[in-house]
């Protein structure tokens, strides 16, 4: 993305109002599900999002309940391999903070090789190779999405990577290139002969980006090229009733959510209640959203102490418009630079939230628009 290219951001007119479900009738398998070793507490996961699923982010989701996989955020198998502070920082985790994958990427197979068993002697459980993001930075190294242009290397360092551990990998990976090169059934046939425990397919090519519609047909033909390892179907799945569309249409074992769930934090627990059909339409109090505006702010001090005050700030126009926050709290919580700061805010926040009327956040999770040459 340039310097001065526009922004487009995607949600629904308010997140936090779950569609009506009445007279949907979804039939999903919801039995437990095992990728590898592990048997995932539920079927819908946190998908990755650079910047946003942090262990402070991961950690306040799982306590809502109804996550079953986290990802981290994608890490650079050589930074990470030289044990720079930024790469242990985005896989830092506690005993709570289970299952957990770390995604990994980079076009050097013998790096990521290192990197991964570096993982599994530091005692992770899940590695998941990033053969999808769209960004040109890590595309021009030969990372992200550029591997599926080459399905023989790809499988070359898939296969190398399952064989150089025990602990299960995974792999997330876009429709292909473009239309034109569809390459992920064909890969994810391979893939599952290699060892792969499962594959995380996003619905679009690389050209697309976030634009357009997913493609459900597309994640389909990629569940059916598979004989038996679980597909996790992933896009634009922002509430219950989508969740299961998306299964229902595809076949896919397990649904992965990354903006959706920025755009509402109990999405995952809407969809466990609705699987159960236990009504799942509820709206989070103005009290619960401000507890978990201040539990999200708490974890990341803890990992961060007085740095988070920097780092939360990109929160500061969700949580103003989810809570109604007048304007003057929203900008105090832009600027806060402590802990004491951050409290009186807060205190102020609970006793004013709902003044601003707004339904639609400022600043929550922003894409690239223009050309994706450029991203």
């Amino acid at each position: 993305m340039r310097k001065g290219d526009s922004v487009s951001i995607s949600e629904p007119p308010d997140a936090l109002s779950p569609p009506p479900q009445e007279g949907l009738a979804w039939s999903v398998d919801e039995s437990p599900l095992a990728i590898g070793s592990r048997i995932m507490p539920s079927r819908y996961f946190l998908a990755p999002l650079a910047g946003y699923t942090h262990l402070a982010f991961r950690r306040v989701i799982r306590d809502l309940g109804g996550l079953g996989l986290a990802t981290t955020d994608l890490v650079h198998s050589t930074m990470l391999v030289a044990q720079r502070p930024k790469s242990l920082e985005l896989i830092a985790t506690d005993p709570h903070d289970v299952p957990l994958s770390v995604q990994i990427f980079g076009s050097q197979s013998r790096e990521i090789i290192r990197a991964a068993r570096w993982l599994e002697d530091q005692g992770y459980q899940g590695i998941d190779l990033n053969m999808g993001c769209p960004m040109a930075h890590i595309n021009g190294q030969g990372g992200g999405a550029r591997l599926m242009c080459d399905p023989e290397g790809a499988c070359s360092l898939v296969g190398q990577v399952v064989s150089a551990v025990s602990i299960p990998v995974t792999v997330k990976m876009r429709l292909g290139w473009d239309s034109s090169r569809i390459t992920a059934p064909v890969l994810a046939r391979e893939f599952e002969q290699l060892g792969v425990a499962a594959i995380t397919i996003h619905g679009r090519t690389r050209q697309q980006g976030f634009h357009g519609a997913v493609s459900l047909d597309g994640i389909r033909a990629v569940v059916e090229a598979v004989n038996h390892i679980p597909i996790i179907g992933n896009g634009d799945v922002r509430n219950a009733a989508e969740a299961f569309q998306m299964r229902q249409a595809t076949g896919c074992h397990a649904v992965a959510i990354g903006r959706g769930a920025l755009l509402d934090p109990w999405i995952f627990e809407r969809i466990v209640r609705a699987a159960r059909g236990e009504p799942s339409e509820f709206i989070p109090t103005g009290a619960e959203q401000v507890a978990f505006l201040r539990r999200h702010f708490h974890r990341m001090y803890e990992q961060h102490a007085e740095l988070s005050c920097l780092q939360f700030r990109k929160f500061a126009a969700w949580y103003g418009a989810r809570l109604g926050i007048p304007e003057d709290l929203e900008d105090r919580l832009r600027r806060f630079e402590s802990m004491d700061e951050f409290e009186i805010i807060v205190q102020a926040i609970a006793t004013r939230h709902g003044e601003r009327t707004t339904s639609v956040p400022t600043a929550l999770i922003k894409v690239p628009n223009g050309p994706v040459e450029h991203w």
